[in-house]
């Protein structure tokens, strides 16, 4: 894989024109998340002057046709009524126009499945229920796709439609035409990130020569668990002229998370919290670090600030987790991984986390069920035949030592040499210590240390002094008890 070509770094002004550009398009169809990420790779760049801005792009017979229409629906879009936003856009012809009325069925579709999942089922049964608009969405997205009648925004959205159906395969076909039909669009990237399981797989796919491609593929290589080549990469576009952005130092503070650098990814969270103080993604892996050093006051003061910011986004529900677990209080702390589950079913992290909290409570039953589902949904995430891509793996090595420590049950779960998951249950402490000892020997000549990788200090390292440590009251959550 090549290093960041510079070229295409040469002229950032037009970069910066490209990302207005794509925030206007994105914001203009909903995209919300692909309108944060270009906004923030934006605004780490310098202003522009005002005769370099971009203007609006010129509207087409059509798009002024459908403009009262698209401005009607899309308040209503804005809103989260998606029906009556799809209504009033029946019949238009715009691509524009088009993509909305296709996108607000689906997510009306996304809304009526949260709708039918009651309180009383569980993370589970959530994950299993399905949207009923898809397959008629796949349906007349193929139709128009035969024709060559589909932008990249709506490739894009019928790429969304098959995953949803786990026609994989057609999916990824599809990401990477979106992609080359409009390369600067993130999320038709970032949905590749999700269906690429390997590096063979990575290398096979065409993808469009453009600077966004770098982003793609640092973001690839973390995933891949390749953190050698993914810490070059970023740090190779901090050089192109990204060194501000927000977005590239939360990706290298993960990229050391995986690799067990923990002074490193605590230097750069502490780094990103103070440029971005409200914050809340990513800040679930920042308390993983913290628990794992035992960092008591520091994670109770990150708690009490997300609870500030948002107490109901599933970050603040796993940073609330850690910290009750870091108190020994397991029946809360799994009550607060359960009710991340129920805001996301797929987030694997804390599927993991609740199994450790059913094992400190000595539900094996409970924890195996928690431990198969990550497992059962998304391979990649536990064979990796080099480094576990497992996020709570750091976390789960403390659980296991600070179990033998007290004598109780200890749960040793990860990836070994590539066997896929690992859960053993020891009730013997000194059986425990001779297993991890085992494994420790094992990964050692199977897998490098984050020190045999020779990865790039992007950051200067984290010293004793530099995390703020604020003596809080313990964390007074009964406002938002599940």
């Amino acid at each position: 894989m090549a290093a960041t070509r510079s070229s295409e770094f040469g002229d950032l002004v037009q970069i910066k024109k490209q990302l207005i550009s794509i925030t206007a398009q994105c914001k203009e169809r909903g995209l919300v998340h692909s309108v944060k990420w270009a906004s923030e790779l934006a605004f780490s760049l310098d202003p522009l002057p005002l005769n370099e801005i971009p203007p609006a792009p010129e509207l087409t017979e059509e798009d002024a046709r459908d403009l009262d229409a698209l401005c009607l629906a899309k308040s209503y879009f804005d809103l989260k009524e998606y029906d009556r936003a799809a209504y009033f856009l029946r019949g238009c012809r715009s691509q524009k126009a088009y993509f909305l009325y296709m996108y607000s069925r689906y997510l009306s579709g996304e809304k009526k499945k949260d709708d039918e999942t009651v309180d009383s089922l569980g993370p589970l049964e959530k994950g299993q229920v399905r949207n009923e608009a898809l397959r008629e969405l796949r349906v007349e997205l193929s139709k128009k796709h035969s024709a060559g009648e589909l932008d990249g925004f709506a490739l894009y959205l019928y790429g969304v439609v098959l995953r949803k159906l786990d026609l994989l395969k057609e999916a990824v076909e599809i990401f990477v035409a979106a992609t080359h039909a409009l390369p600067l669009h993130w999320g038709s990237w970032l949905e590749l990130c999700n269906l690429i399981t390997n590096i063979e797989m990575l290398k096979s796919l065409s993808l469009p020569e453009c600077w966004v491609r770098d982003f793609f593929m640092a973001h690839m290589f973390t995933e891949l668990q390749m953190i050698k080549e993914a810490l070059q990469k970023y740090q190779s576009l901090m050089e192109a002229g990204f060194a501000k952005s927000t977005y590239i130092i939360s990706q290298i503070a993960v990229a050391y998370h995986n690799i067990r650098d923990i002074d490193q990814a605590l230097y750069l969270f502490n780094e990103l919290r103070e440029q971005d103080p409200f914050r809340i993604e990513n800040m679930d892996t920042f308390s993983n670090l913290l628990y794992v050093r035992s960092m008591k006051p520091e994670l109770s003061y990150l708690a009490h600030n997300l609870v500030e910011i948002d107490k109901y986004r599933v970050e603040t529900c796993c940073v609330i987790g850690n910290y009750y677990s870091l108190r020994s209080q397991h029946e809360k702390a799994a009550l607060y991984f359960q009710r991340a589950l129920k805001l996301n079913p797929r987030c694997l992290g804390a599927w993991t986390l609740m199994g450790h909290e059913y094992m400190e409570m000595k539900n094996t039953s409970a924890a195996i069920q928690a431990y198969r589902y990550p497992k059962n949904k998304i391979s990649k995430d536990y064979l990796q035949p080099h480094l576990e891509k497992n996020h709570s793996f750091n976390k789960c090595l403390s659980i296991s030592s600070a179990s033998w420590n007290k004598g109780a049950s200890v749960i040793i779960s990860g990836v070994t040499c590539g066997t896929g998951l690992l859960i053993i249950v020891f009730q013997a402490r000194e059986e425990g210590k001779a297993l991890l000892r085992q494994i420790s020997a094992v990964r050692e000549q199977g897998e490098p240390s984050s020190t045999d990788l020779s990865v790039p200090c992007v950051f200067n390292p984290l010293s004793n002094n530099t995390t703020p440590v604020r003596r809080v009251s313990p964390l007074d959550l009964s406002s938002v008890t599940p």
